[in-house]
């Protein structure tokens, strides 16, 4: 999760969180050259007196100057869109799980079990335990096994609400009437902690999301335990 003055993203916990991080260190460094270029020439311009006249009017420096930021669109584009499609696939998810925004709590059914579902709201201050943390924890934890494909169906009972765990790199957008899936896959165990990411009224930000990514023998006996 996040800490105090930190400046970059979240530890990834997904494949898809690591392709979204190196495509960042890959848009910051193209932006980083293109400011450290501009800058130099800006320099250069306000601190010498000499001109070369004959490139007023190059035919090789207008090609270089339409040409090069061509390239580097193309340099952008060709991650991103391989990251788009990638968010998008989904292949045979071994479990399934519809998650309901409400205002302002989130409710949660495993649709392969018969009876398997719980509401999640958040735990108030006052009731918070020693190393819990504020407007984060919730009474009913989403447990999930981890290193398997999970599809998550999200929707909204009344307003828009958006379901996101940033070191997932999750985010789908929870609307009244529409079903949005997307693909859940962890690479280690642990608590992943979220929050509704779309203005949903004056609770907005007491919808928090937490995840307990666990190994497939704990999450069996879990659920177990809840039916």
């Amino acid at each position: 999760m996040a800490y105090p003055f930190q400046l970059g993203l979240q530890d990834a916990a997904s494949p898809v969180m690591e392709e979204l991080l190196q495509f960042h260190d890959h848009a910051l460094m193209i932006v980083f050259l293109i400011s450290s270029l501009v800058l130099y020439i800006i320099t250069l311009m306000l601190t010498t007196k000499l001109t070369h006249t004959s490139t007023m009017d190059a035919q090789e420096v207008e090609t270089i100057w339409t040409v090069l930021p061509a390239v580097i669109l193309i340099m952008i584009a060709l991650p991103s869109l391989r990251i788009l499609y990638m968010m998008d696939e989904i292949n045979n998810p071994s479990l399934t799980v519809k998650t309901m925004g409400h205002q302002w709590y989130w409710s949660y059914e495993y649709t392969d079990y018969e009876d398997l579902n719980f509401d999640s709201y958040m735990i108030p201050t006052s009731d918070l335990k020693p190393g819990q943390l504020r407007l984060l924890e919730v009474d009913n934890r989403m447990v999930l096994p981890m290193q398997m494909t999970i599809r998550m169906l999200v929707s909204s009972e009344d307003v828009l609400h958006s379901w996101a765990v940033p070191s997932l790199g999750l985010k789908t957008d929870a609307i009244p009437g529409r079903l949005n899936q997307t693909t859940l896959t962890s690479t280690r165990p642990g608590l992943f902690y979220g929050q509704c990411s779309e203005i949903c009224g004056s609770n907005h930000s007491f919808m928090p999301i937490v995840l307990e990514l666990v190994p497939l023998e704990n999450f069996e006996k879990w659920s177990t335990s809840m039916l």
